[in-house]
């Protein structure tokens, strides 16, 4: 390392956006700051020895009730600019799912609620940079969520 080299410390989280067919997306209300108080989409942190996609649906369960295989989740794209998050340098890998329309959610971990939020009618602001994520899933083709006879939209 140079004089002139500076090192960082970069933080690796994974976020998710839920949609239904109807057009609901799902997000949570922060609980903790920074954002206290403010809409953002569920995720977090990935854990030592997880990826990204593993991390994705484990926070989503966590922080909303609701149950999404990894392998169903499709991602949407990295968020990595330096000033996305106040807290240091953060870098996001965003997935979408597509959920079925009766889908039930719960706050969880690190959430004081979660919702269903018709695309129309969203928050004013959201938290982060979770309005480009989410702008970001809607312009791709996201597959319908299909449910087999029996199965629970949530686990």
């Amino acid at each position: 390392m140079t004089d002139t080299e500076t090192l960082e410390t970069i933080r690796y989280t994974a976020d998710v956006v839920a949609l239904t067919p109807g057009g609901d997306v799902l997000l949570i209300e922060r609980g903790w700051p920074p954002h206290e108080g403010a809409w953002a989409l569920p995720g977090g942190h990935v854990d030592v020895g997880e990826t990204s996609r593993a991390a994705a649906a484990r926070e989503l369960e966590e922080e909303t009730g609701v149950w999404v295989a990894a392998d169903d989740l499709r991602q949407i794209g990295v968020w990595d600019s330096p000033e996305r998050d106040p807290r240091g340098r953060y870098v996001t890998v965003a997935y979408a799912a597509a959920v079925p329309e009766d889908t039930r959610s719960a706050a969880g971990t690190d959430a004081r609620t979660a919702r269903w939020w018709p695309l129309a009618h969203l928050p004013e602001r959201l938290a982060f940079d979770h309005a480009d994520i989410l702008r970001a899933a809607l312009s791709q083709a996201l597959p319908t969520a299909t449910r087999t006879p029996g199965q629970e939209p949530t686990r």
